[in-house]
């Protein structure tokens, strides 16, 4: 099979919300035709609530609009090797993640009733990839990556919860304080999960509470973990797109040749009220079309190896290793 693709974050299900929402829509950067343009052969699809009244209703509803896309002609369920069934070819493989735990569990219903929310997200959506305890604010189990509260008592019973399956975590929205709170908390344990932030970049290459510091890119990367490259200016770089490629560099001098991945996190913005961010997307990485180019970029600024590694490899060796009977 040619190179293809694999995005470890996007926020379609949530788009798909709106009324008006079609996953045609030209308007979204992981719509269908882009996916196929940029032959993208899975897409981690995210089901994103902030935390709040109705958060678990958005992520009950996201998860049913995900049951829906995997029985389309457009979408397979991404398992083993099934990318490479004729019966998929043309299709675009999805797995679903969540991002933000108050997706399934509000600020004041008891844990239980959250962790049956989960259980229902889990069997509409068949597997749910990875879960982001938090986003940018602060929620009952830790802090977001605006906040400074690390793992609370409630996120200690989430991860116990969750070393029983084989759901990674995401530190992609984590405080700082969190994130090294959940790698202690899982070494106290000795619990085998699966870690990885999977649309970040690096803070020494661009300062944003959103990009990994060094500590935490090397802590991923030592748990053999991903680190998504995130394509939205705030992280990258905001007004060069190609420091999108110091950013590669960087991983590669903390030893991240076998973690790098792709995690856009294509969302739609084009009524964000902070005008002064728009376009959040440069030109360059403006939808999943242009990840042919960024892969013949990457192939003659760095090497064809690399570039194959970044693009699907790594990811994909990741995610056979934790789906592995």
């Amino acid at each position: 099979m040619d190179t293809f693709n694999i995005d470890l974050h996007c926020d379609l299900l949530y788009y798909l919300l709106r009324s008006e929402a079609k996953i045609n829509d030209g308007e979204f950067g992981a719509s269908l035709p882009f996916l196929r343009e940029g032959n993208v052969k899975l897409q981690i699809m995210a089901i994103y609530s902030s935390t709040g009244k109705g958060s678990t209703e958005y992520g009950l509803q996201q998860s049913s609009l995900f049951s829906e896309l995997i029985k389309s002609d457009d979408f397979f369920l991404f398992e083993n090797e099934s990318y490479k069934d004729t019966e998929n070819e043309g299709k675009t493989g999805i797995l679903a993640s969540i991002e933000n735990a108050s997706s399934f569990c509000d600020e004041n219903e008891s844990l239980d009733s959250g962790f049956k929310k989960l259980d229902s997200i889990i069997e509409n959506t068949k597997k749910v990839f990875y879960i982001g305890i938090t986003h940018h604010t602060e929620n009952r189990f830790g802090g977001g990556n605006n906040a400074s509260a690390g793992l609370k008592e409630d996120g200690k019973v989430l991860i116990d919860y969750l070393s029983d399956t084989k759901i990674a975590i995401d530190l992609a929205h984590a405080s700082d304080q969190l994130a090294h709170d959940i790698f202690n908390y899982i070494d106290q344990k000795n619990y085998s999960v699966p870690i990885l932030a999977s649309h970040s970049n690096y803070r020494t290459i661009y300062k944003n509470n959103r990009n990994l510091p060094d500590e935490l890119a090397k802590e991923v990367i030592h748990r053999k973990g991903l680190i998504g490259l995130n394509f939205i200016k705030d992280y990258i770089d905001l007004e060069h797109p190609e420091r999108l490629y110091e950013h590669i560099q960087y991983g590669l001098d903390l030893g991240g040749e076998n973690s790098i991945a792709y995690g856009a996190d294509y969302f739609y913005w084009k009524d964000h009220p902070d005008k002064s961010r728009h376009p959040f997307f440069f030109p360059e990485h403006s939808d999943a079309s242009v990840y042919p180019a960024i892969n013949k970029e990457i192939s003659e600024r760095f090497s064809p190896e690399l570039m194959r590694k970044i693009s699907h490899e790594n990811a994909l060796k990741f995610i056979t290793g934790i789906y592995q009977p």
